[in-house]
């Protein structure tokens, strides 16, 4: 063979060998895998309580169950770990680890099943599934005003057994109750109360973490880097969290509520949104007030076509006495009246803004089935605003929501200010503070029955709709949010050779000046880049040895590919 006939062929068969090569050791790596998890679980009668394979029949029904973006379970995304673990205890974790790394398996670690991406459940290599459902105790002190929370815990189950202890003490987290808190909190964790108290990362006092060693590290053992980065870092580039200790905070008895929709086809409400920009991130912090803009189905007789709505939604801690005059002051063309508010505890405003009907008991919170019972797919991004945008620009961009006629498109406006810009951008990884006036979240979601030309309608859509809005939000970076993953801004090699270069593409902006200490700290606690997915935070290049030679990316499980090639290329040249 010729040289050049050699180098044209020599990608595809890197590649082809590659894959040979992963399909030929799965098996073996498996088997390995599970007797090396007997050999470190000192309980082997447990062993079959956590471990489902393939060929058990709970496997389906276990991976599905808590796959809550239903695009990623059907072709070609479908999911096969070669192993599902369901540990109830820390050294459960810890056997995952060093088996894991041990056999060169991946490990992607779920809690609530909502990762944008699906990065907690699906992998392009060999991978095993930490599923974290029977690690979800919420222990409450409510005279310390903190709760040790594990990591399987949905918000719902937080959110509730806190209501159990106290009526006056809440929580800032996100607002949808089967949403995982092992993710949730490492990534911000967006709530109604940030304004008044922070993301909930910025509220996290104390975590329980297994590293890449296969250590039970708390914060003291684990060091204030890593307890850093995994507070808005993403946990899963630096380990497997078990617990979170968060700090509660104070909620009055009552707070005051309102939703006033809006018809967007009147140019009252249109400029209604534009204003909105200039007052929203200004109210007291005890405020927050934001825009949801929909599709709707028309109430006209004989009009078929959707409109578009404005929801202008509120939630305020303390009484509608007090509410009505701020609005009236700030925002008078609302034209918001008594009658249009409600006086409701914390906890039924959590209930409320999950999605259900006022006076819903409390304790459906605790559901941590599916929502609707059928299966449902989401496409979520994100942007920051720093400069109130045109009425025209924002007209053009809610009037695409017409062309998504399938699914449920909208456009969220959150609030910045108050607290949360109040703390440093440096405090935790997530930096998105001062300067931002509110954050811009673009969603569609849809029934999916499997159709991939209507799932590629969607994805066009959403994209289309953020890149018209490149001019008119935050820059150099273009900030996004962690917690919704966003892939299109660049995406990490398989093999886990990314470059520091490659991963700032995407990393500045969810981190911005973060990123570069992110990478210091996974060096620092991962050096091998044991933890990593498709966005996860790189490890830098090993150094010289003291001995001469150098580890390099060569001394990854493909070490036997490069053996075969490095023969072949003797033989010819």
């Amino acid at each position: 063979m010729k040289y050049s006939e050699f180098y044209s062929f020599f990608p595809c068969f890197i590649a082809l060998l590659f894959s040979l090569s992963l399909a030929a050791s799965a098996h073996n790596h498996h088997e390995h895998f599970l007797h090396c998890l007997s050999h470190h679980i000192s309980n082997t009668s447990s062993i079959s309580n956590i471990i489902y394979t393939p060929i058990n029949p709970s496997y389906a029904s276990i991976l599905n169950s808590t796959i809550m973006n239903s695009q990623f379970a059907i072709p070609p995304f479908t999911p096969k770990p070669l192993v599902i673990i369901t540990p109830f205890n820390a050294s459960e974790v810890e056997a995952t680890v060093i088996c894991s790394k041990k056999y060169g398996l991946q490990i992607r670690t779920r809690s609530g099943g909502h990762d944008a991406a699906g990065l907690s459940y699906l992998s392009p290599v060999p991978y095993v599934i930490l599923d974290l459902r029977n690690l979800r105790s919420v222990e409450v002190d409510v005279e310390d005003k903190t709760a040790w929370v594990q990591a399987g815990a949905t918000l719902g189950e937080v959110y509730f057994r806190i209501f159990e202890k106290s009526s006056t003490l809440g929580f800032s987290a996100g607002f949808f109750y089967t949403i995982g808190v092992g993710g949730h909190f490492s990534g911000g964790g967006f709530g109604i109360l940030l304004r008044k108290y922070g993301l909930a990362a910025d509220n996290i006092l104390d975590a329980h973490i297994v590293d890449a060693k296969g250590r039970f590290l708390d914060r003291k053992s684990m060091g204030e880097d890593l307890f850093w980065a995994i507070r808005g870092g993403g946990a899963a580039s630096f380990g497997v969290v078990l617990a979170w200790k968060i700090r509660l905070v104070p909620v009055p008895p009552k707070l005051t509520t309102f939703s006033v929709v809006r018809d967007l086809e009147k140019p009252e409400t249109k400029k209604l949104v534009h204003q909105w920009q200039y007052v929203a991130n200004k109210f007291d912090e005890d405020m927050l007030f934001f825009v949801r803009i929909q599709t709707a189905n028309s109430t006209s007789k004989g009009n078929t076509k959707p409109v578009l709505q404005a929801y202008f939604v509120a939630v305020f801690l303390g009484k509608v006495e007090k509410l009505l005059p701020l609005i009236q002051e700030s925002f008078p063309k609302l034209g918001l009246v008594k009658e249009d508010c409600v006086e409701i505890s914390w906890i039924q405003a959590i209930v409320l803004y999950t999605g259900f009907p006022l006076g819903t008991p409390p304790n459906v919170l605790l559901d941590r089935s599916k929502p609707q019972g059928r299966p449902r797919s989401f496409v979520e991004k994100s942007d920051f605003v720093q400069e109130p945008i045109q009425e025209d620009v924002l007209e053009k961009a809610w009037k695409r929501l017409y062309e998504e006629e399938v699914g449920i498109a909208a456009l969220r406006l959150f609030p910045f200010g108050a607290k949360l810009s109040e703390i440093p951008e440096s405090e935790i990884p997530f930096p998105h503070r001062a300067g931002n006036l509110y954050a811009i979240d673009y969603i569609v979601t849809w029934d999916d029955d499997g159709n991939a030309t209507a799932t590629k309608r969607h994805w066009d859509w959403i994209r289309s709709v953020h890149a018209y809005m490149t001019p008119y939000v935050s820059k150099n970076p273009r900030g996004a949010y962690l917690n919704f993953r966003d892939l299109d801004l660049g995406r990490n090699n398989d093999n886990g050779t990314t470059s520091y270069a490659q991963a700032s593409t995407w990393g500045r902006c969810y981190f911005k000046n973060n990123f570069d200490r992110l990478v210091h700290v996974k060096t620092k606690v991962d050096p091998t880049n044991f933890f990593r997915n498709e966005q996860s935070i790189p490890s830098l290049p090993l150094r010289q040895k003291k001995g001469g030679g150098k580890e390099s990316w060569r001394s990854q499980p493909s070490t036997l590919v490069w053996a075969i090639v490095d023969k072949l290329i003797s033989n010819y040249f």
